[in-house]
């Protein structure tokens, strides 16, 4: 008789918790979506998020806010959506730097990626070299034989050091065999576009985007992209593959939830990006600000955000052990 209480007890059980997840999918979402965004407003990965969320929320019938938590090199606004209760209501945005700059320096023992659900990869932008329009360097092949001229002298603005813009220029000179001034500007392209444009330093590296104003006035222009494939917002400039340089370097933005988010949440969320991604509002917005919509889906993202991950683990190592950076 017990045995028999106990199996129609737990026959309840199960068929509440179908029921209650079966609810939960077809009332899902009955409020509004926090995105968070871990950079301040008013930058790339702010403007692009926003664009996206906005045409996003009509696919899903609810208001997607967003959140601007900044600090630690996104470290801090990502902590956040880690912390965040698992039910598809809060949901964030990370970049190179929060897949691997943070995780690699190691200083935040509660920051680990696996807390996280990772919805899709939306963009990709390529890292470039840039100069001044008036520059001597009409081509990346002018600044390689500049620089081989005269090591050391060339000054090229990057962000911080041991930063993704750090790391694309020592590969850079190792594949071309030069040697480079490398001057570090904390706090994004602001600095390196005022560095540029006083003649403090000859070259820049960031990506087109982020130059994209100073571009289109006639300040700068590209000479190489790190990239296998033209930037549809600046097809002038030539890649890193078509002068046969091998490397591919950039940022991104992924989409994430807390580790945990169920799964028809994370699903929903997910058709309802790409349905915005590939809308035409916003393939013609962001044909005009230099970043490419690279879709990864949820089935693949984490395989390519840790394979990432560990080949930028590996050639950050080497650098450390020659001596190069430090960790």
């Amino acid at each position: 008789m017990i045995n028999r209480l106990l199996k129609i007890a737990a026959i309840g059980v199960l068929t509440a918790t179908a029921f209650s997840t079966a609810s939960f999918a077809a009332d899902y979402p009955s409020k509004d979506i926090r995105m968070i965004i871990p950079w301040g407003a008013g930058g790339g990965t702010d403007g692009i998020v926003r664009k996206l969320s906005t045409i996003a929320e009509k696919e899903l019938g609810t208001s997607i806010y967003a959140e601007n938590i900044e600090g630690g090199v996104s470290a801090t606004g990502v902590l956040e959506v880690m912390k965040a209760r698992p039910d598809g209501y809060t949901i964030g945005s990370l970049t190179y730097d929060s897949v691997v700059t943070v995780p690699w320096q190691g200083l935040l023992p509660t920051y680990k990626l696996d807390k996280l659900k990772l919805i899709a990869r939306v963009t990709s932008e390529p890292d470039a070299i840039i100069v001044a329009s008036d520059s001597p360097y009409k081509s990346v092949a002018d600044l390689v034989k500049a620089a081989k001229e005269n090591p050391g002298k060339i000054k090229v603005a990057i962000q911080n050091t041991g930063s993704r813009l750090h790391l694309a220029m020592l590969q850079f000179e190792k594949l071309t065999g030069t040697d480079f001034k490398l001057v570090a500007y904390p706090g994004g392209a602001a600095p390196q576009k005022e560095a540029i444009l006083s003649k403090e330093v000859q070259v820049a590296a960031t990506s087109l985007g982020d130059f994209s104003s100073l571009i289109e006035s006639g300040d700068v222009k590209g000479l190489v992209e790190f990239s296998d494939s033209r930037n549809p917002t600046y097809k002038d400039v030539p890649t890193a593959k078509e002068e046969g340089i091998d490397l591919q370097i950039g940022s991104f933005i992924v989409l994430a939830a807390p580790a945990n988010t169920p799964d028809d949440a994370v699903a929903k969320i997910e058709g309802a990006y790409k349905a915005a991604l590939e809308s035409d509002e916003f393939q013609q917005w962001v044909s005009k600000v230099g970043v490419s919509p690279n879709w990864l889906g949820t089935a693949e993202v984490t395989d390519w955000a840790n394979e990432t991950k560990e080949t930028l683990f590996k050639q950050m190592q080497d650098l450390v052990d020659q001596g190069v950076i430090k960790k």
